[in-house]
């Protein structure tokens, strides 16, 4: 559907949106209450629109900010009823759902911000290297042997792209990606900026020099569709077979996945978070920000960890709620936290009674 709105908008500026009030009515189904001829280059609040700016009305408390706009356009619901007349510049797009086609109109804007083609110069693109369709590279971008790369795929300047790597369609990689030699990346799959995939896993072995070693890290890293991680996020590769992200999976900013891990479909991942190696991390599994995962453990569907906490051993039981460190089921935690909460009162308490008690 995407596709065929860019279709329609993308002549009027490449890469920049500008649309006429008759065009979003249009994409939107909406009805005008002004001039459909008026255009908007940009999207702003209702409380800080401009000319030149569409903004949408959903909320009533915002209400008043409807009759100041010097807003270009603004979208409401059908529902709403005007208690005076608005500014002469501003022209209404009466829906459905206010809220819901601004959502749609963001999506759109989105699309046309991303809609880069072409190869930047300088960068260096392997001989051996194939890409699909329709994709970007950025300047100073690197794109090793033997890379194949599908369609419509976007590579923002200064990213490294090894040897050997696999990467589906639809996909964008930020300013700064690393993704290191012979890893796999599904479809529509989004890294930001700064992010490391593949780097080698925390391998060292103790020897008889009382010094460590380095252990080989020959895996690698294999993402599948639909996954989003955010920047400065690292993805270890494995000592030996795959560090796997599955499908849909979503990690925040600054997120550490050691190497062997593997994290279920549909999983999410706060900023901060942490998964030491060869932890297998089940589906629909919800970690909050700076929670950690110790090494070697399996954590059962549906589990759920609290911000800043430490599971140190496996969790079975499936959709359990866990917090605290070492984490543990919230509501036990809850009710020894009330008792730690208490323990200065206990004390003050039982010292005040032993010096009821007679002295021996």
């Amino acid at each position: 559907m995407l596709k065929g709105i860019l279709n329609v908008f993308l002549p009027i500026k490449q890469n920049r949106m500008e649309f006429s009030a008759k065009q979003i009515a249009g994409l939107l189904n909406g009805k005008i209450e002004g001039d459909e001829n008026v255009n908007i280059s940009t999207l702003a609040k209702i409380e800080e629109g401009k000319k030149g700016s569409l903004c949408f009305l959903s909320n009533k408390l915002y209400t008043p900010y409807l009759y100041e706009t010097d807003a270009s356009i603004v979208i409401v619901n059908n529902s709403l009823e005007l208690d005076k007349p608005l500014k002469p510049t501003c022209t209404l797009i009466r829906v459905e759902d206010a809220y819901g086609s601004f959502a749609k109109l963001l999506e759109v804007y989105y699309e046309i911000k991303q809609n880069k083609k072409g190869i930047e110069q300088p960068s260096f693109i392997s001989s051996t290297a194939k890409l699909g369709a329709d994709c970007y590279v950025g300047a100073f971008a690197y794109l090793g042997e033997n890379v194949k790369i599908g369609k419509n795929v976007k590579i923002y300047p200064h990213c490294y792209i090894g040897d050997g790597t696999v990467i589906g369609d639809n996909c964008i990689f930020y300013s700064g990606v690393k993704i290191y030699h012979d890893c796999v990346i599904g479809n529509d799959c989004t890294v930001h900026a700064s992010s490391v995939i593949g780097s080698d896993g925390f391998g060292f072995a103790p020897n008889s020099e009382n010094n460590y070693k380095k252990v080989p890290q020959i895996g690698n890293v294999i993402i599948e569709d639909h996954v989003e991680i955010g920047s400065n996020t690292s993805i270890d590769r494995a000592t030996m077979g795959s560090t796997i992200i599955r499908k849909g999976v979503k990690l925040d900013n600054l997120i550490q996945i050691a190497h062997n891990v593997e994290i279920g479909e549909n999983t999410v991942m706060a900023g901060g978070a942490f998964v030491a190696g060869s932890t297998k991390i089940g589906k629909n599994v919800m970690i909050g920000g700076q929670a950690g995962v110790v090494g070697h453990v399996k954590v059962a569907d549906g589990v759920k960890i609290a911000g800043q906490s430490g599971v140190a051993s496996t969790i079975e039981k499936e959709g359990e709620i866990v917090q605290g460190s070492p984490a543990f089921a919230i509501g036990e935690y809850k009710r020894s936290y009330v008792l730690f909460r208490s323990l200065q009162k206990m004390n003050d308490r039982i010292r005040t009674l032993e010096l009821t008690l007679p002295k021996k």
